[in-house]
């Protein structure tokens, strides 16, 4: 054991003299190569730039290992090098904030100079202007045609009398374009019978002793700001109930008119002789009754909220329309059941004068008529002659004869006559009512 302890020494101190020779050596390598690196820095730099690009993965690993095993010297770098970069943008920005500030003081004391300038560059770079452009107008395309659209829109006048100033110093090329389009066959045809079926149409028009068309072309601008109204309108949220309110305002306007508008009528007419016996101002009895439905209608109603004065106005006049009409039929029906209601008390007289209307028209070489359809006429004139009130006017009932006639006819309320004859068929009583 002692002999091996002998041996173990000697080697052992051979062994750290090796290791101090290898350290010195290092030592003096390291030393070397500092003195090169300070020596010559642009070689060291693209030297390790070099090694950098040939050994990406190299390096690295270098930077991961030495990270993990400086973290905190890491970190305190990378804190530093933010506060220079922050340091490096905040002077870049003040010192290009100082530069603009002293070029807008510079351009708004020397206006002529910035002119002639932009200027002579626009003039010398036209290609570059160009380019600029296109990519300006390519990038915002959408933008620059609504623009242009909405300005045209906004100058009517200035757009017509540029477009008459453009045919007047290009009329070789407006006559061209209207050759080209003659030059079609089917085009040019097509333009021909147009214009062909307007000029008869007004032709007919004016013979016929009726006004005009009432179509009229619009320009594009028109349809522009048509087009943008229906969509303003259309996508409002609060369109379905909006159309729901007046859809209800106007059915419920319509059947208060219809049902109560006579009794309405009597009551505004009243109210306006009051007035005009106190000398207050006269006002329209018709308005008053409109006025005074709309406003029961607006307080049977929860909401009405939604409604304009226009859309107000337009179910006052559709309500007016729809309860007019009902009102013609209802006092129609009641000229046609009082001309029955007097057939029924009076056939035999009617009866009789019809068949002595009949001689009559013989001996003047007449052809007879329907003895039944007499007998309506008749009845129909002595019920105009009596009391009307209430009714529609005499030349309204005059002007709808053939329709009161046909339909009393049609009713079929004759009794057998003396010689046991069974009465008119219905469809002969309406052929004697077309022979009229």
């Amino acid at each position: 054991m002692a002999v091996a302890s002998d041996d173990a020494s000697p080697q052992a101190g051979r062994e750290g003299q090796s290791d101090d020779r290898d350290a010195s050596a290092n030592e003096r390598a390291r030393e070397s190569n500092r003195r090169y690196r300070q020596a010559h820095p642009d070689r060291h730099a693209a030297s390790a730039r070099r090694w950098k690009e040939a050994h990406p993965e190299r390096v690295r690993e270098l930077n991961r290992r030495w990270r993990a095993e400086n973290l905190e010297r890491s970190r305190e770098l990378n804190r530093e090098s933010m506060r220079r970069v922050a340091a490096r943008k905040r002077r870049l920005t003040d010192k290009r904030r100082r530069a603009n500030e002293a070029s807008r003081r510079w351009k708004e004391a020397n206006p002529e100079r910035v002119r002639a300038y932009r200027r002579e560059w626009v003039a010398a770079n036209r290609d570059k202007v160009n380019e600029y452009y296109r990519r300006y107008h390519g990038r915002h395309r959408e933008e620059l045609n609504a623009r242009a659209t909405a300005w045209r829109d906004s100058q009517p006048e200035k757009m017509k009398h540029a477009r008459k100033a453009w045919a007047d110093r290009n009329k070789e090329r407006t006559a061209e374009i209207q050759r080209k389009r003659r030059s079609d066959p089917e085009k040019y045809q097509a333009d021909l019978a147009a214009n062909a079926a307007e000029r008869r149409l007004r032709v007919r028009l004016e013979r016929a002793g009726l006004p005009p068309k009432r179509l009229h072309r619009t320009t594009a601008a028109e349809r522009r700001s048509n087009e943008r109204a229906k969509e303003c309108y259309f996508d409002d949220p609060a369109l379905p109930e909006r159309l729901r309110q007046f859809t209800s305002f106007t059915v419920m306007l319509t059947e208060l008119l219809t049902d109560q508008g006579d009794r309405m009528r009597e009551f505004a007419e009243a109210y306006v002789a009051t007035r005009a016996r106190m000398g207050l101002p006269a006002v329209d009895a018709e308005q008053l009754m409109y006025a005074r439905a709309a406003e029961l209608v607006t307080r049977r109603m929860k909401r009405v909220d939604l409604l304009t004065g226009r859309e107000v106005a337009a179910a006052v006049r559709s309500a007016k329309a729809a309860a007019a009409s009902a009102v013609r039929v209802r006092q129609l029906n009641e000229v046609i059941g009082a001309v029955q209601e007097h057939v029924r008390r009076h056939h035999q007289r009617l009866r009789a004068d019809a068949d002595l209307e009949n001689r009559l028209r013989v001996r003047k070489g007449k052809p007879q008529v329907l003895a039944e359809l007499l007998v309506v006429r008749s009845a129909l004139q002595e019920v105009l002659e009596t009391s009307t009130k209430g009714r529609l006017p005499v030349a309204t009932l005059l002007g709808r004869a053939e329709q009161i006639e046909a339909a009393v006819v049609a009713a079929g309320i004759w009794p057998l006559s003396p010689t046991g004859r069974v009465r008119a068929s219905r469809q002969e009583a309406m052929e004697g009512s077309v022979t009229r």
